[in-house]
């Protein structure tokens, strides 16, 4: 039986829907995600990009990752929600920002990203493996 998730920006213009389980489920606590959650961190989840469909207009952003390389955002251009994002560094894999979720309850973190870039005033899931940097993605 296969899962099917959707979500969408804040004023409804742009929609997703996502075919099957994530690949994975992490907090990232990079600079850049604190910055675009007005957080300590930002939850995502990884799928292959196939299992994505996205409707209406959306703008994009391409910016260099902590990686190097460029992670391209996607945002709603009128209420300007961030919803998604794929990077370079892993090609065939959207990102999914669990918040945008119609059912964020879906989102089970499995790790905590970026820790070394995490604030002192985060307290994390301590059950959670912790990863100074991104940890190596298995095939």
């Amino acid at each position: 039986m296969e899962n099917r998730m959707a979500g969408g920006c804040v004023c409804g213009a742009v929609r997703f829907e996502v075919d099957g389980d994530p690949m994975f489920c992490s907090n990232c606590h990079c600079r850049e995600c604190q910055r675009a959650s007005g957080s300590a961190f930002m939850p995502l989840m990884g799928f292959l990009r196939e299992a994505v469909r996205i409707s209406g207009e959306v703008t994009y952003f391409t910016r260099m990752a902590d990686s190097g390389t460029a992670e391209t955002e996607g945002f709603c251009p009128i209420c300007g929600a961030r919803l998604f994002a794929h990077a370079e560094a892993y090609e065939g894999v959207f990102l999914v920002r669990a918040g945008c979720l119609d059912d964020p309850s879906l989102y089970k973190p499995q790790a905590d990203i970026y820790t070394s870039s995490a604030q002192a005033w985060d307290h994390m899931d301590p059950n959670l493996p912790k990863f100074p940097k991104m940890p190596p993605m298995k095939a």
